[in-house]
C-alpha cells in the first residue's frame, strides 16, 4: 500500500464528486488547494494530513486528510477518509434559500395581478 494517492482520485472515492472526470476538471481548473496551495493537476498527490479547500456547490469545504481511500464506497465509509474543518455554525446546514425572505404568497391565493407585481417590484426595487 502506497502512502500517497492522486488527488482527483481521492476526492472521487471521499465521495466529493460525482465521477473522477468532474474532480480532474476541479483539480485542473485551478480551484483546489492543497495545504494552501493552488493545484494546477489532479496527478497532485495527498498524504494523511494534509489539508484541501475546494468549492462544492455555493459552499466552501475545507477537510483534512485522514486516510486513502482503496474504493468508492459507501457514504459512511467514505467519510471516515477525511475530517471536516468548517466552522461549527457553517455545518447546520441552511440553504440559501432560507436565510432570506423571498416574499412567499399565501397557498392558493394564485397568481399576483398585474397591479400587485408593479407593487412589488417597486418595492424589491426592480423596476423605475
Amino acid at each position: 500500500m502506497t502512502d500517497v494517492q492522486r488527488l482527483d482520485r481521492w476526492l472521487w472515492f471521499a465521495r466529493f464528486f460525482k465521477s473522477r472526470t468532474i474532480a480532474a476538471k476541479a483539480c485542473n481548473g485551478h480551484k483546489v488547494r492543497v495545504n494552501r496551495q493552488v493545484v494546477a493537476k489532479a496527478s497532485t498527490t495527498v498524504k494523511a494530513g494534509d489539508v484541501l479547500t475546494f468549492p462544492q456547490g455555493p459552499h466552501i469545504r475545507v477537510v483534512k486528510v485522514l486516510d486513502l481511500g482503496q474504493r468508492r464506497g459507501p457514504a459512511p465509509e467514505a467519510q471516515t477518509l477525511y475530517e471536516d474543518l468548517a466552522p461549527p455554525g457553517a455545518a447546520t446546514g441552511n440553504k440559501p434559500s432560507e436565510n432570506r425572505d423571498t416574499g412567499q404568497r399565501e397557498a392558493g391565493s394564485g397568481r399576483p395581478t398585474k397591479r400587485q407585481r408593479r407593487v412589488l417590484d417597486r418595492l424589491q426595487g426592480r423596476s423605475p
